[in-house]
């Protein structure tokens, strides 16, 4: 078997917290909406990858007992911010291996107002291996994830002698392709100036509108084999070409840049290039992981989809939006729509999902055919997947 389809999407609207619905009945629905969108029952699905990080154990059976209680396996996923595509992950590693030919990736995140941070304070972290690249680069204080991608925006803007507009111009681009999202949490225009002159939360550049807020909300996708869906007569015309994942090396407590995420970005990307058999150049629609804006700039080279250090002239030549080479986060992204971290790599998914097969409204990315998926979490794990038609 060389490819898995994506054979139903669902997702819901992403809110802020303390207006949401319990995480149960978010990923209920989503899953449900995944299902109608497949044409399929719930007894067909004979594993699933419960995706999370803020919850008990088991949160996941509990979730999909909503839908079914079919006795089939229920995987508890935590890989911090790439938890949902490391599901999607999962999922279909099953269906390549033969084990199963149906399999469910759901997402869902009832988060808390405010920065992230740990629950776990009479345990060593994980992000501990941070602390020395961070003091090396004598990045200020402040909750891990702002400080972290805080001193990877500043040590960029160092390295290419950039300034921080063009973090205020990616938020721009990102809230314009919002207005067109009914699935965005933020629909109002921005000007890249508001950008620049809303409050600061970090390092004197690092402005409120360059980070994604905390939000809640879940969403859900179905793989099977091509078999699988010959058999059911679905319409799923859209497939997963190749998909990697890679976690940190030794470069990424050397160098703030590396440090949130850039070489190993590289490394399942190029994987991904490999396996496909295509260069960034094929690649018409993206989706990637602007937790806060200074990342996606990251990315974009990272993904390769410019040179080293030229992510300033890429974006003033609007190369990540309509009419340019590529078109990067047509949902708002992130920084738009909202980041229920166990959910954001799955409704990344969806969103590619409805481009590939045109059904993606006002924001659809003409004759889009392949499609790129980045989703990275500290700590850390990153998982790039490519879908095509």
């Amino acid at each position: 078997m060389t490819s898995v389809r994506i054979a139903g999407v669902g997702m819901i609207p992403f809110c802020k917290p303390g207006k949401h619905q319990p995480y149960r009945v978010m990923a209920a629905k989503a899953i449900k909406l995944a299902l109608a969108d497949a044409g399929l029952e719930a007894k067909w699905i004979q594993q699933a990858y419960g995706a999370y990080i803020y919850g008990d154990s088991t949160s996941a059976q509990h979730a999909f007992y909503d839908v079914c209680q079919s006795g089939i396996p229920i995987i508890n996923v935590n890989n911090n911010c790439s938890s949902g595509s490391t599901a999607l992950f999962l999922a279909r590693q099953a269906v390549l291996s033969g084990q199963v030919e149906c399999a469910l990736a759901f997402g869902f995140e009832e988060m808390q107002p405010g920065a992230l941070g740990s629950h776990w304070q009479d345990r060593e972290s994980p992000f501990e291996r941070l602390d020395p690249v961070l003091q090396q680069f004598n990045a200020p204080q402040g909750p891990i994830a702002l400080r972290a991608f805080g001193a990877a925006g500043r040590h960029y803007m160092d390295k290419y002698h950039v300034g921080a507009d063009i973090f205020a111009k990616v938020a721009e681009k990102s809230r314009r392709h919002a207005i067109n999202n009914p699935y965005s949490m933020f629909s109002t225009p921005l000007t890249y100036q508001q950008v620049l002159d809303d409050k600061v939360i970090y390092d004197n550049y690092l402005t409120r509108l360059m980070a994604c807020p905390p939000t809640c909300g879940a969403a859900a996708v179905i793989v099977c084999s091509e078999a699988f869906a010959r058999q059911h007569g679905l319409s799923s015309q859209v497939k997963i070409l190749a998909q990697a994942m890679a976690t940190d090396t030794e470069l990424s407590w050397q160098d703030p840049i590396y440090a949130v995420g850039k070489g190993m970005s590289q490394q399942a990307a190029q994987q991904v290039y490999e396996d496909a058999g295509v260069s960034p150049n094929d690649i018409d629609v993206i989706e990637l992981h602007d937790c806060f804006t200074p990342n996606e700039v990251i990315t974009y080279e990272a993904l390769g989809l410019c040179p080293e250090g030229g992510a300033a002239q890429f974006i003033a030549d609007g190369d990540n939006t309509y009419g340019g080479r590529y078109v990067i986060g047509p949902s708002g992204g992130l920084m738009s729509k909202g980041h229920p971290i166990g959910a954001t790599g799955l409704a990344q998914c969806t969103e590619l999902t409805w481009h590939l097969r045109g059904q993606a409204g006002h924001r659809q990315v003409d004759n889009a055919k392949l499609a790129l998926q980045h989703n990275v979490g500290l700590g850390g794990a990153v998982v790039v997947t490519l879908y095509g038609v």
